[in-house]
Parts: structure tokens; C-alpha cells; sequence
């Protein structure tokens, strides 16, 4: 399922240009996005309106993603796309596709050997380096928007860096519940100036920002803003003295690599209600278990079964 990286995806530039523009948008359009990238990377987690254009995909299904990739690739990289760490679902597959018929690139299933890797709702397991570029398919950017649905009035609190109503959100968690229980999307403070939305990431990858070598660019099609994460940028997730950040944890190993360090998905395996836990990101799971196989006798059974 996870094999090896597709050599070529098309047999010839050309060919997978043949009736479309080079990463299906013009190149005006390409310029004005490239423009607002640059805008992003220059003032780090602050918000830049975009011109979104029309794309084969609806909106909300990573139009502002696709945007961005299409703006910044080019015909020697090699593109990885994944939808909540795996290759295989049908939004990534799409997007996969899309980019091998309209430009030709190469794509690959390994983080490692991406160039350009564009995501929804994860970062990747395996470090990554300065010569990589993460996009991210963003369906909100605006952290305050459940908070202060008034365009003109949270512009303003980013200008005066008033961010009382989102501490004031997360206190609430803590009385409520006894602890922050925002588990994804969880707000970050970039560079030590503006509040972004990291996208519906899971909290467990919110440290993965922080000081990152790879160039991060989230992009929102239908909310028409992009922002940047420059490589090497201080991230902080918001908490509090007596409550400090905390990433989600697991009392269970992968069932198939046995990794405890990974983000795990929770699968049902029969009708009989039974879980097993599997690590989200796929090619990182498929690794370790190339690298090393389980042994049968220490793998943890899914719950429920006799040991």
C-alpha cells in the first residue's frame, strides 16, 4: 500500500502540460500569490489577503493549499502529498494526481526524499530539513473567529496584539473540564508577535513548529489568506504557568511498528467493538517497519483480545 516513490509521474513535461498551464494556474496568478507569499514570510504568522482562484477541487477540500504548492513548484521537485498523515486517502490521492497531470513532477510517498510536502491536519513523524517546503490546507486561519466574529474588530486585536479573549478561552478549559481541552487547532504565538491557527493539526505536532528548518506556508482558499512560518522560527504554544502546554499520550504502542513516540489512530477492527491503535503517518510506520521488524511476541494485541 505504502510503496516505494513513483518515479515519474507522467512520461514527459509536456505531455502533463498538454491544454493547461504549468501547476494549472497562469502565471499572473502564480506572480500575485508569490507576491503574498513573500509578504507572509517577511512578517511571520501575520494573515495576507489573496485573489483565491476558482480550482477543479470545491472549497474546503485544500483549495488554498493546491494554490500555494501551485505558485511555489517547479519542474525538478518532488511533491508528497498526505491527508492526516497518510497517503492513501481519497484527498490525497486527488491532489497527487492533479499536480502529476498538470506539471509532470515527480512524487514520492517518503518524506524524506520531498521536496515540497503539502498537508492536511498533520506534520510529518520524520524531521524535516531546510531544502523542504510544508504547506498546509487551512479551512479557518483566523484563531479568533469563534471568539470575535467581527472582521474589522480582529484585525484590530492583532494590531494591538490583544489576545485576552483566547487566554481567556483556554481558562475556561481549565474550569470546566481541569485542564486546556483544546486537543487540535490549538493557538500558537509566531515570533513572539502575532496569534495564528496552526490549522486542525493535532496539539502532539504543535512542537514540531517551533524552530522548524522547513519553510511553512498555510494557505485558506475560501477565507482568501495566507501566512507563513519562515524556517527557524520560535512558536510557542499559549498556556499558563500553573497549567504549562502538553502534548496528547498513548498507554499503547503501534500494532504494526510498535512505535510509542508517533500520533496513533484509534481503529475499530471488528463488530465486536475490539481497537488497535496504528500510527497516522504512514510512510513514517512503513519505515520502521523496513528498518526493523516487529517481533510478533512483544506487538500489542488490540484491546479487547486475550494477550
Amino acid at each position: 500500500m505504502n510503496a516505494a516513490a513513483t518515479p515519474l509521474a507522467t512520461p514527459s513535461y509536456d505531455a502533463a502540460a498538454d491544454g493547461y498551464n504549468f501547476a494549472y494556474l497562469d502565471e499572473q496568478t502564480k506572480r500575485m500569490l508569490r507576491r503574498a507569499l513573500l509578504k507572509a514570510v517577511a512578517v511571520p504568522g501575520y494573515q495576507v489577503p489573496f485573489a483565491s482562484r476558482e480550482m477543479p477541487l470545491p472549497f474546503g477540500w485544500g483549495t488554498g493549499g493546491i494554490q500555494v504548492t501551485a505558485a511555489i513548484i517547479g519542474r525538478h521537485d518532488t511533491l508528497k502529498v498526505i491527508d492526516q498523515g497518510s497517503d492513501e486517502t481519497t484527498n490525497a490521492v486527488n491532489i497527487r494526481r492533479f499536480f502529476a497531470r498538470t506539471t509532470g513532477v515527480a512524487t514520492t510517498r517518503r518524506t524524506v526524499e520531498a521536496t515540497i510536502i503539502q498537508t492536511r491536519h498533520r506534520i510529518p513523524e520524520a524531521p524535516l530539513t531546510d531544502r523542504q517546503i510544508l504547506v498546509y490546507q487551512v479551512p479557518m486561519p483566523e484563531p479568533l473567529f469563534r471568539l470575535e466574529p467581527r472582521v474589522a474588530e480582529s484585525r484590530k486585536l492583532h494590531a494591538l496584539a490583544d489576545y485576552g479573549l483566547m487566554s481567556v478561552k483556554l481558562y475556561e478549559d481549565i474550569v470546566h473540564h481541569g485542564n486546556i481541552a483544546t486537543t487540535y487547532d490549538y493557538p500558537v504565538i509566531v515570533n513572539h508577535r502575532y496569534l495564528a491557527s496552526p490549522s486542525p493539526i493535532p496539539k502532539f505536532d504543535n512542537p514540531k513548529m517551533h524552530m522548524n528548518p522547513a519553510l511553512q506556508l498555510f494557505g485558506a482558499g475560501r477565507e482568501r489568506r495566507i501566512h507563513a512560518i519562515p524556517p527557524y522560527t520560535p512558536v510557542r504554544s499559549l498556556d499558563f504557568d500553573d497549567h504549562p502546554f502538553e502534548v496528547q499520550k498513548w498507554q499503547h504502542a503501534c500494532a504494526l511498528c510498535g512505535s510509542t513516540e508517533s500520533f496513533l489512530d484509534e481503529m475499530i477492527v471488528d463488530d465486536a467493538g475490539k481497537r488497535m491503535f496504528v500510527c497516522s503517518d504512514s510512510d513514517y510506520c512503513h519505515e520502521r517497519r523496513g528498518d526493523a521488524e516487529v517481533d510478533p511476541s512483544s506487538r500489542p494485541t488490540a484491546q479487547g483480545e486475550a494477550a
